[in-house]
């Protein structure tokens, strides 16, 4: 399994760690930080995300990334004009070959970051922890951590293949893509979250 070492992305009010590349999925992030914004994050500042999609993250940093939002409406484009930097990162998936051995276990993003687009990275987390802790108390150790990995892997596996066809969705050619979504949207969103419903 790839190791993952951690670096930290300094912004006004902090900074926040970004786990580096595994397996990249093709696009970049970034995160503005502006002082003068009220914010739920830090005082006194606001934190903003986006993905950008890009084979060059590094050419994204190097570009006026405010140029990619100027056609939306306010307050995005006053929001950007205070910034005073981003953190460009590409955003990776991970698929390790096993998630536990040896009485070490991997779960949340150590386990299966994948693309946020469903926002799910927290959700799958909680549900690792609320199996491992079931299966722990049923079970010795190394059955317990084998009985873990077998009732989550199906699930995130589902999760990640639906950021992948959303992934694709979004890089079809603009008419086709807005008109899928115009469409299909509603459909889209139900088949992505309901089987997500059930308990895992």
């Amino acid at each position: 399994m790839a190791h993952r070492p951690v670096t930290w992305a300094k912004h006004p009010g902090g900074s926040w760690p970004t786990a580096s590349p595994t397996s990249k999925i093709g696009r970049s992030c970034w995160a503005a930080a502006a002082h003068s914004s009220p914010s739920r994050s830090a005082k006194g500042s606001c934190t903003a995300y986006a993905d950008i999609n890009t084979s060059d993250p590094a050419g994204a940093d190097r570009n006026d990334w405010r140029q990619l939002f100027a056609d939306f409406a306010d307050p995005v484009p006053s929001l950007l004009d205070q910034a005073t930097e981003a953190y460009f990162a590409p955003i990776e998936e991970v698929v390790p070959p096993t998630w536990a051995a040896h009485h070490v276990v991997l779960i949340g993003d150590a386990a299966h970051a994948s693309s946020p687009n469903m926002a799910q990275g927290a959700a799958m987390a909680v549900e690792d922890a609320l199996v491992l802790a079931q299966v722990l108390t049923d079970q010795p150790v190394d059955q317990a951590l084998t009985g873990y990995e077998h009732r989550r892997k199906a699930r995130v596996a589902r999760v990640q293949e639906q950021t992948h066809r959303r992934d694709r969705t979004r890089n079809l050619p603009p008419m086709v893509r807005n008109l899928t979504l115009r469409l299909a949207a509603e459909r889209i969103f139900k088949s992505n979250y309901e089987p997500l419903r059930d308990p895992p």
